[in-house]
């Protein structure tokens, strides 16, 4: 059959979507049913709603990705990041989940995620140039 390969700066939901399928099929069938779900913790002003910050994760095949985690400037240091990492490893316990990983840059939080119990499992140096990303994971079954 033949193939041509084509780039595009804009991909569509539609186009992410034909190419997730057929690694969705062989992952299932290697693999099992990973049960994907997705979980947000907000972080709401009481009085506007308005989302100040929170914690975005996927659980996959037992495991919880911490994708993104933010609480805003003027709120930092009153340990609501933290109130989120216990929050979402509760709910991972809850859910049966063998652990949670995360990646975070140098001039992000790596002690943060150290002092709450991981354990970095890598790194790319110079991403960003001159700095380093890091790769932490908590194990939460043995």
């Amino acid at each position: 059959m033949p193939v041509r390969i084509e780039f595009t700066q804009d991909p569509q939901p539609a186009e992410r979507q034909a190419i997730l399928d057929p690694l969705r099929a062989h992952n299932i069938a290697h693999a099992g049913d990973g049960h994907y779900q997705e979980i947000a913790l907000l972080v709401r002003d009481e009085h506007s709603e308005a989302i100040l910050g929170g914690l975005y994760g996927k659980m996959f095949y037992q495991w919880l990705f911490i994708d993104l985690l933010s609480v805003q400037e003027q709120l930092r240091g009153q340990g609501i990041g933290a109130r989120l990492m216990h929050m979402a490893e509760e709910l991972a316990r809850e859910k049966g989940c063998i652990g949670m990983y995360l990646d975070t840059f140098e001039f992000q939080a790596p002690g943060f995620y150290r002092s709450l119990g991981f354990t970095e499992v890598g790194q790319i140096v110079d991403y960003p140039l001159g700095s380093k990303r890091y790769f932490f994971q908590k194990r939460l079954i043995d």
